[in-house]
């Protein structure tokens, strides 16, 4: 069974979780397409690099979520970041270096952050209903997001649509954290 990004579950309300994700190294690559081709266009990237597509060679274990993320609202709607997170322990000191200068190893903080999580094809529509409908429930909870949305998707393209799980993720805003 592939390795899941590490979290603990901090509450749990009606339709979403809030979580602190734990340490972790992320290989990234920034593209500038629409989200249904994002992933596609940063994955054979990305799947080299934990395929021995790195200075040393080395093949590094395969985790999921898969994560598109948009930074903020201000960027524009077409910039992605693609994501792999790293198997739990790594650090970036002990991370082979990428021969494909489009990847990039990234150091992430322990991290709140809301979860909410659906089944079926993660489509553009799809995910702007869930997005609206997480930053909704989070602000009657009196929860302040950051501007960032992720996508996180756990499960190949190949598997039936209806069965696929994803999650949108949205940190907890920098201000509003204890």
């Amino acid at each position: 069974m592939t390795k899941r990004q590490e979290f603990e579950t901090i509450k749990t309300y009606a339709g979403f979780e809030v979580r602190e994700y734990k340490p972790c190294v992320i290989a990234e690559v920034k593209i500038a397409a629409n989200y249904s081709s994002a992933t596609s266009a940063a994955f054979g990237s990305l799947f080299s690099y934990i395929s021995k597509g790195n200075k040393t060679s080395e093949k590094i274990a395969m985790t999921a979520p898969v994560i598109t993320a948009q930074r903020s609202e201000a960027i524009p709607a077409n910039e992605w970041f693609v994501s792999f997170v790293m198997p739990a322990g790594s650090t970036l000191a002990d991370m082979p270096l990428p021969n494909d200068s489009r990847v990039v190893l990234r150091d992430l903080d322990s991290e709140r952050c809301v979860a909410l999580s659906f089944r079926g094809k993660a489509t553009r529509q799809l995910i702007e209903k869930k997005t609206a409908q997480l930053r909704s429930v989070a602000a009657k909870e009196n929860i302040e997001l950051s501007d960032e949305t992720r996508v996180a998707r756990f499960d190949p393209p190949f598997k039936p649509s209806f069965l696929q799980y994803n999650e949108i993720v949205i940190p907890v805003s920098l201000s509003a954290r204890p």
